[in-house]
């Protein structure tokens, strides 16, 4: 689900249509520092939860590697298995549970903030879910992509000449 403002999913998960309308996504809202060579590839994020009874917004900054967890991640629940994100304590961390009905089970905590977490059960998401997170994941990538390299610890540079 992308918009003209900009903003872009990294994730969307949703029931089938014609079930309860719960959905989780992980939106892209742009870099978090863009031009300043120690955060230019940060994005600012918001995790977006919609249930019958509750709808929730947590804001994230996400670093590259984050993205490179989120793809191991997928890989996991590819594999029908129990997947974290988002497991560093600096953000909300995000847990997804396969479930024999082929339903999943999303959780967003909160712990570094507010200590709420949200539980929503995903009933049977589309067969191509998996696929259609990683194009997502692609998609986010192709439009903000990592311009700063760390050539020692401490010291970053411009991968490529970038326009601000």
């Amino acid at each position: 689900m992308d918009s003209t403002d900009g903003v872009m999913d990294l994730i969307h998960l949703a029931d089938r249509p014609g079930t309860s309308g719960h959905s989780v996504s992980v939106r892209v809202l742009g870099r978090s520092q863009p031009g300043i060579l120690t955060g230019h590839d940060f994005l600012d994020c918001e995790i977006v939860i919609v249930g019958e009874s509750v709808s929730a917004n947590f804001p994230v900054t996400l670093l590259p590697e984050d993205l490179e967890d989120w793809e191991d991640a997928l890989a996991t629940l590819e594999a029908g298995r129990f997947a974290m994100w988002l497991e560093s304590g600096r953000t909300p961390s995000m847990t997804f549970q396969p479930d024999e009905s082929r339903g999943l089970r999303v959780s967003v905590t909160d712990g570094p903030s507010s200590g709420v977490t949200v539980t929503l059960p995903l009933f049977a998401p589309p067969e191509a879910w998996a696929s259609e997170q990683r194009d997502l994941l692609a998609r986010v990538r192709e439009a903000h992509p990592r311009e700063v390299v760390e050539t020692s610890p401490g010291s970053y540079e411009w991968r490529r000449a970038t326009t601000v």
